[in-house]
């Protein structure tokens, strides 16, 4: 059927399925449909012809190698050693997303904050925050929401940290996190590599990569792989890390949500003193020590909030929880806006 063009008119809906279409002009329309299957034909024979170039490379330095004979051999090994070079490195860089675990996020535009009263664009997540509001923080640069399937984060490039991470538990969801634990980290490639935490800034450090949204608590198998995210880690104290805040914070938390009624929202994030700029850090990517970590559990039944504070240091101990009231006062930050929790 031969392509034709039709002259412009009044904005008019299409028909929604092929039926309707004959029904409504006496024939199909083919070049609703052409320009389409051509564009996806060029982005699939342009994404092959790009994973064609380090072999074609390669092919090309063997062709040369075979009509070069009278070129000395150490010039020509040296250049053939160049360029096999190249293709190497053009090979990572076509694959440079393949070291994300299976279950993680994958690249995508990452959202920015809002510079208004909100942290940031939660709009695909807010089942994460009580009354689907997220905390109101101090817009900063580089300050970006992500979405994961059991936890939601707003993350600084500046402290290569996450500002808070936030869960809701329930009975029925701690009754799922029995997952077999991985191990797994990764560095988020959703984020810009200036503002990421990478494995390199941890190794050799001696802080322990400090889960804020435990994956004892992931619910699913693919949560739990997502909780190994660099995102969802601060430079912890190792001592800390696996002895105290654990046992009396993390395992509480659980505990408490297993046991409660309804919906239990907990947001847990770093802080620096006195300020991020002149924290300590670690790693080539500089990435930020907290000073003390919080942890913060509400309970939307019982309309009641309290807050773990711990010294980022493995001599800390328990203690007591503070008030709602408090932690706002220490951080800054509206954690729960319009909910106005007891204590």
């Amino acid at each position: 059927m031969p392509f034709v063009r039709h002259n412009p008119g009044p904005a008019r809906a299409f028909p929604s399925s092929p039926s309707a279409q004959t029904a409504a002009s006496g024939r199909l329309l083919p070049s609703l449909s052409l320009p389409l299957m051509t564009k996806r034909k060029t982005a699939a024979r342009s994404r092959s012809k790009l994973r064609l170039i380090p072999v074609g490379l390669v092919v090309a330095l063997g062709l040369s190698l075979h009509s070069c004979a009278d070129i000395p051999a150490k010039p020509i090994q040296a250049a053939g050693s160049a360029l096999e070079k190249l293709a190497r490195d053009l090979g990572k860089a076509a694959g440079q997303f393949t070291d994300v675990p299976a279950g993680a996020p994958r690249p995508s535009a990452p959202s920015v904050a809002r510079t208004g009263n909100a942290s940031g664009d939660f709009s695909a997540c807010p089942q994460f925050f009580a009354r689907g509001t997220p905390p109101m923080v101090a817009p900063r640069p580089m300050q970006r929401a992500l979405c994961y399937d059991a936890f939601a984060i707003l993350h600084s490039g500046e402290s290569k940290t996450a500002v808070y991470v936030a869960q809701k538990l329930n009975r029925a969801l701690v009754k799922q996190a029995h997952q077999k634990r991985t191990d797994n980290f990764f560095a988020d490639a959703r984020l810009r590599a200036a503002e990421r935490a990478t494995l390199e800034d941890y190794r050799g450090s001696g802080f322990d990569r400090g889960h804020l949204a435990p994956a004892s608590q992931m619910p699913t198998h693919a949560a739990m792989l997502q909780s190994f995210s660099l995102a969802n880690m601060v430079p912890q104290s190792p001592q800390h890390n696996q002895g105290t805040w654990r046992v009396t914070v993390e395992d509480a938390t659980k505990k408490y949500a297993g046991r409660a009624t309804g919906d239990v929202y907990v947001i847990t994030g770093p802080v620096y003193a006195p300020s991020i700029a002149r924290s300590e850090d670690i790693g080539p990517g500089q990435v930020r020590v907290p000073k003390y970590l919080f942890k913060l559990v509400y309970d939307e039944d019982k309309h009641r909030a309290w807050a773990y504070w711990h010294l980022n240091d493995d001599a800390t101990r328990g203690s007591a929880p503070i008030s709602y009231g408090e932690l706002v006062r220490r951080t800054g930050i509206e954690f729960l806006p319009g909910v106005n929790p007891g204590d």
